[in-house]
């Protein structure tokens, strides 16, 4: 079985799969910028590369999550990146930019802290699971109602094997169904809640060596995709991770798909652009 770094590539990381955009697509970086979480300083890094190795150009704008609390914050964008970084600022702005993304069908990739935070905007504003918790940012939480609870090991600097459904997103983004994967985290989904969320129509699609959920996805979705690893991590970022490609690719097509026209113009006031 290949492995990630060895697959060819697929539809869904293909620059020559991909429709041609009016405009460059516009990608809105969610989370508190910080110059000491590593993420966060690979990510002009990885923009570069997907423009000099990949052709995609994407004009990307960061916005602190107290920002992305404001109604329409991420309106308008083409693609909606939720950073790792928690616990946020605001968590009440990190929910509001995932909801948007997913009600208004905008690609969506949320990495650690953004996996942890998308599986919690779909239990409370989808499966009515409004007491759904998370123990960092809510440690007095009624256990009952932990939706992201403390790992039983630390993934704080670890690296391990991920395994992902056939046929998912995950899989086509990948080329693979097998990959290893960097992470930086302390917190993962309660086992307890997931069939409330799978019965509300979240995939999850990877899992550990350990059946650990760490990939989940929403097929009724365009491109929808959260992962607790942290593929900003991979190698030295000069070579994109292949979800950061796919959901470069999938903010192009949103474009294509709207005709190359019709987002809003971005205010500098709320997003800080990069490049």
């Amino acid at each position: 079985m290949a492995t990630r770094t060895d697959a060819p590539p697929t539809a869904a990381t293909r620059t020559d799969a991909l429709p041609r955009a009016l405009r460059t697509p516009r990608v809105a970086l969610v989370g508190d910028r910080s110059p000491h979480i590593r993420s966060h300083v690979r990510i002009p890094v990885l923009l570069d590369a997907l423009a000099e190795r990949e052709g995609l150009v994407l004009d990307a704008y960061w916005i602190p999550t107290g920002d992305a609390e404001a109604p329409g914050a991420v309106r308008g964008f083409d693609a909606v990146w939720m950073l790792p970084g928690s616990p946020y600022a605001s968590e009440a702005g990190a929910l509001a930019a995932i909801r948007t993304a997913r009600e208004d069908g905008v690609p969506f990739l949320g990495t650690c802290g953004g996996f942890q935070h998308a599986l919690l905007e779909y239990a409370r504003n989808v499966c009515g699971l409004t007491a759904a918790a998370h123990a960092e940012t809510d440690p007095a939480a009624d256990p009952d109602d932990l939706l992201i609870a403390p790992l039983a090991c630390s993934l704080v600097g670890h690296e391990g094997v991920v395994r992902v459904a056939p046929g998912s997103l995950a899989e086509r983004a990948l080329g693979a169904e097998r990959t290893t994967e960097r992470y930086h985290c302390e917190y993962g989904p309660d086992s307890r809640h997931l069939d409330t969320l799978r019965a509300h129509g979240l995939r999850f699609t990877g899992v550990d060596e350990e059946d650990g959920v760490r990939v989940a996805e929403l097929p009724s979705h365009p491109f929808f995709l959260a992962t607790l690893f942290q593929p900003e991590l991979a190698g030295d970022g000069t070579r994109p991770h292949p979800l950061v490609r796919a959901l470069a690719g999938a903010a192009v097509r949103h474009v294509a798909a709207a005709g190359g026209g019709g987002a809003r113009e971005v205010s500098r006031g709320l997003a800080g652009h990069i490049g």
